[in-house]
């Protein structure tokens, strides 16, 4: 999930800092070089979406080397001298290195749900930072208001491929999965209106 609300009056924390603190708290904050921000609410659409990809995709990969996870389990970037803590909507981690942490630093694909307040963090923000995680190898915006997927490729240089319509199916030969678009909208309500401060 994106980055929504910031704390008042941000204090630059360290990360082990930050760590400690996310272990203690009930609600979920992301980390970007040093500030904290809340993560607000999410739809009943955006739960939807998550929902239905991580259900397809634990389905899909049982018994496999990857697992599937939600949006609780933090992901750790280094890039550079910077350091970026986020919560995506879910993750397929295929490293059994990566587990028994209280973050992942390789996971093979993410997934972001979109929203009106964070769509340009994860259009633009995240993009940038999930690129320099060398394990991952793809990185998929899932809008939640129309039956529209964008996935970012590591093997097509990071451009944008578009899957649109409840019957184009998202293929993922990274992991070995494939999520047809009516079993990632199931039960989406076209209707609903989406809050402006909603968690992406």
């Amino acid at each position: 999930m994106s980055t929504a609300l910031k704390l008042d009056e941000p204090q630059l924390i360290s990360w082990e800092n930050y760590e400690s603190m996310e272990s203690r708290s009930q609600q979920r904050h992301e980390y970007v070089n040093g500030q904290v921000y809340a993560r607000a609410g999410a739809s009943w659409n955006h739960n939807r979406v998550a929902g239905n990809v991580f259900g397809e995709l634990r389905q899909q990969l049982r018994g496999k080397r990857c697992e599937a996870f939600m949006a609780d389990l933090k992901l750790r970037i280094d890039l550079r001298r910077e350091q970026f803590g986020y919560y995506p909507d879910v993750m397929v981690v295929c490293d059994p290195k990566d587990q028994g942490t209280l973050h992942v630093t390789n996971p093979t694909v993410v997934f972001e749900v979109l929203s009106k307040s964070t769509a340009r963090i994860d259009r633009r923000e995240k993009l940038l930072a999930y690129q320099a995680v060398p394990s991952l190898m793809a990185y998929v915006l899932l809008e939640q208001s129309q039956p529209v997927v964008t996935i970012h490729r590591r093997s097509a240089q990071w451009q944008a491929e578009t899957v649109v319509g409840l019957q184009a199916v998202l293929a993922l030969p990274e992991v070995g999965a494939e999520l047809p678009l009516s079993l990632i909208y199931e039960r989406v309500n076209w209707g609903e209106v989406e809050a402006d401060d909603e968690v992406g």
